[in-house]
């Protein structure tokens, strides 16, 4: 991919279910893909801004945003519940694919924890390319809309525990059903995400196209040492670029 002279951001302000979220676009100067970012739950769209101007200095259309009862949103997260989640990040999709510039055939998504479950369940309502999820989380389908803050940690806890097939909730079904590529970063000392609930994702993705799975030695589930940071961006910038190129030479 070709370097761009110059990235525009622009600051974007959506509405869903009447509550206002507040993104940053940020756009190369030629058309290539687009990608989606999914912060996690408590976290906000500044998280992975470093990552989007990354790839956005590769070549990608980047669209990074606050879910709602997050940062610029005004409403109240105690109230937010996995539904609204999903319909914020379908409005943020529909916005990517809605500039002029942006390939529809090429979009990726790219999920931490809590937003990478989000991401799972989008591949289930939208066309994605490209799938990457950090310590993706999971969860029950059991109280879909009871307030996300509201849910029984125990409980959640529980099930993340046991192994579970692809029918066992809507995020699993969404992976069996997902052919693009994957890529999923998993933190050694994970505390919330245990390994049976990664084993379950990566069993559950049985049509894609690729499944790329890395382990962050000695990182923790928020992954807040910097080392494990930069370790991170290398793996993700450098999956992408591979993906992006090799799509470029399959279409040529």
């Amino acid at each position: 991919m070709t370097e761009p002279d110059a990235i525009d951001r622009d600051r974007v302000t959506l509405a869903v279910d009447h509550q206002k979220l507040v993104g940053t676009l940020l756009r190369p100067e030629v058309p290539v893909p687009g990608f989606l970012f999914i912060h996690g739950w408590g976290g906000d769209q500044e998280e992975d801004l470093g990552h989007a101007e990354e790839l956005a200095r590769l070549g990608c259309i980047c669209f990074t945003f606050d879910l709602r009862g997050h940062a610029g949103s005004d409403a109240d997260r105690e109230q937010v519940t996995r539904q609204d989640g999903l319909n914020d990040v379908m409005a943020a999709y529909d916005h990517l694919v809605a500039q002029p510039l942006v390939d529809r055939n090429a979009i990726g998504v790219v999920g931490t924890s809590y937003g990478g479950y989000l991401a799972m369940l989008l591949t289930a309502q939208r066309p994605v390319r490209w799938l990457a999820m950090r310590v993706p989380a999971l969860y029950p389908d059991e109280h879909w809309d009871t307030p996300k803050a509201r849910l029984d940690k125990a409980v959640v806890r529980a099930y993340r525990q046991q192994p579970h097939g692809p029918e066992a909730d809507r995020a699993l079904s969404a992976c069996a059903a997902f052919r693009g590529d994957v890529l999923i970063v998993e933190s050694e000392r994970d505390d919330q995400i245990p390994r049976e609930a990664m084993l379950s994702m990566q069993a559950a993705f049985r049509q894609t196209s690729s499944v790329s799975h890395r382990i962050i030695p000695g990182a923790t589930h928020a992954m807040r040492d910097p080392k494990h940071q930069r370790i991170y961006t290398t793996l993700l910038t450098g999956w992408i670029e591979e993906m992006v190129r090799a799509s470029r030479i399959t279409f040529r």
